[in-house]
């Protein structure tokens, strides 16, 4: 093959459609993936969600099979996004240099958390990322383009997930580079004392003052996690004016696959607990 022709299949990292689409005030919904199996990414990404979401904070998969998510994921069609650990800009920099289109960061709770994660991100001088040669920049051969396309396309992409996060939202979304946010209800309703009880007053209250400063900058993405498979709370959080919903993850989906299955047959009658031998 000529060299022409390999430099012909370098594609940029996916992420800049989906964030114009985004920006432009539509929706986009994606789900959550914890288990390192491409065969996983590529089924989700066949259904038709428009972006997924590697996890790299609460699962036990390696960056070296992270790269191989993002890259079906891609090769699917869709944004491959990548939840990291921490705030740590050695991992965010390793998965951006992988082909991610972007990061979302776990528990923004003040502006220095922000700054820090769009630095990660971007080169000098607008940020601190340092300029290596990996797979997102075409093993060498397209540094150019991906300097160009990482400064107008990827995506940054905060948590959240505590109530100091909330009290600092307004100062939060205004970091230059910051492209949304993404609500963590679970760990919103932990720090407020009330785990898990997402009905609660003082989760609806910091519900409410979010999304009521996310109206106020409408050039931020604002974006919720619907963890229970229910597709009517999708379009409910879309009413309310959250844009990038990720819905389930890939654990859940075939976790509650499975149990559903499991319960119906045994109401119905086919479960059968033994097996039965003539004579027996």
């Amino acid at each position: 093959m000529a060299k022409e022709e390999i430099t012909n299949l370098y594609r940029l990292p996916r992420g800049g459609e989906l964030k114009a689409r985004l920006v432009r005030g539509e929706s986009a919904i994606g789900s959550w993936i914890q288990f390192a199996t491409p065969a996983n990414a590529e089924i989700m990404a066949a259904a038709g969600f428009e972006w997924l979401s590697i996890d790299l904070e609460h699962s036990v998969m390696s960056l070296e099979q992270a790269e191989g998510l993002i890259r079906t994921i891609s090769n699917m069609g869709a944004v491959p996004l990548v939840r990291v650990s921490s705030n740590d800009p050695v991992q965010i920099k390793r998965v951006m240099d992988s082909g991610a289109g972007g990061i979302i960061v776990p528990m923004v709770k003040t502006i220095e958390d922000a700054e820090r994660a769009v630095g990660a991100v971007r080169y000098p001088p607008s940020g601190y990322r340092g300029v290596g040669l990996a797979r997102a920049q075409g093993y060498g051969a397209h540094f150019e383009e991906y300097r160009k396309w990482l400064d107008e396309e990827s995506i940054v992409i905060v948590q959240i997930e505590h109530i100091e996060a909330v009290r600092n939202l307004p100062d939060i979304i205004q970091v230059k580079g910051v492209d949304g946010f993404l609500v963590g209800v679970y760990d919103l309703s932990g720090s407020l004392g009330v785990p898990g009880q997402l009905d609660h007053p003082l989760i609806l209250e910091a519900l409410a003052e979010i999304m009521r400063v996310a109206k106020e900058h409408p050039t931020i993405i604002p974006g919720f996690h619907v963890v229970p498979q229910r597709p009517d709370l999708v379009a409910e959080k879309i009413a309310e004016g959250y844009r990038l919903i990720a819905y389930s993850s890939d654990m859940l989906l075939l976790s509650e696959a499975c149990q559903g299955g499991v319960r119906a047959m045994k109401k119905n009658g086919a479960w059968v607990q033994k097996s039965r031998r003539d004579g027996h």
